[in-house]
């Protein structure tokens, strides 16, 4: 065989089998949404709130995952990336929003209703999720350094406590004057209800949660 050809032939990094490309895709994917919904202000009765309520908590159960599984270092990654691709799209959807429409396109001030995001939203948004999600993390991870595999629902809901309202908090304290939240009666109804939804929520998931865990634990050959 020639040698020449050898060396010329076509090489390929190799793939690591991991689930941890899979959840960090996702982790993105539902931040990145999450913002776009936030910026609808949503009352339901006397709950008041925004439109990612519902979805934005699913980011907690997978930080979750991601910090049981693959420890803080990974998850900070995650966090940040998510954070990059984020001002990313938000920067993408101004330069769209401020290129000129084409004649036969009649849908402008539509595009910019939806992907003009509010600039002190997006603020609130990311400020919120890097404290939150880097509190839920940190948390996770110290409390399975003094327990070990054992008491994983201990440190679940001890992260997704600390995480959420830490996340609640300061995205509301900042985001609250853009939605249309005036008072402080509001703007205390607008904490609460987050948080408490939140946190309910991830606690309905617990079960989601621990088998997605187990499943990611068994896969990497934990």
């Amino acid at each position: 065989m020639n040698p020449t050809a050898v060396s010329a032939k076509a090489r390929f990094i190799p793939l690591q089998k991991s689930y941890y490309p899979i959840l960090l895709a996702s982790f993105v994917a539902v931040f990145l949404i999450s913002n776009i919904l936030a910026t609808k202000g949503v009352e339901i009765g006397p709950l008041i709130t925004d439109g990612a309520f519902f979805l934005f908590p699913i980011s907690y159960v997978i930080g979750d995952v991601l910090a049981e599984c693959y420890g803080f270092t990974a998850t900070r990654r995650a966090i940040w990336t998510s954070f990059v691709v984020t001002v990313l799209a938000v920067l993408a959807f101004y330069v769209a929003i401020w290129l000129p429409p084409a004649s036969f396109y009649s849908g402008q001030v539509e595009f910019e209703m939806v992907l003009g995001l509010v600039p002190q939203i997006v603020v609130a948004s990311l400020v919120g999720y890097i404290v939150g999600q880097l509190l839920n993390s940190y948390v996770l991870v110290a409390i399975k350094k003094r327990t070990g595999e054992k008491s994983l629902w201990a440190r679940l809901l001890g992260s997704t406590v600390v995480g959420e309202f830490g996340d609640t908090l300061l995205f509301c304290l900042i985001a609250a004057p853009v939605i249309g939240i005036t008072t402080a009666g509001e703007l205390g109804n607008f904490v609460v209800v987050g948080f408490l939804w939140k946190t309910l929520l991830e606690i309905a998931l617990l079960p989601l949660t621990y088998a997605v865990i187990r499943w990611v634990k068994k896969a990497e050959g934990y």
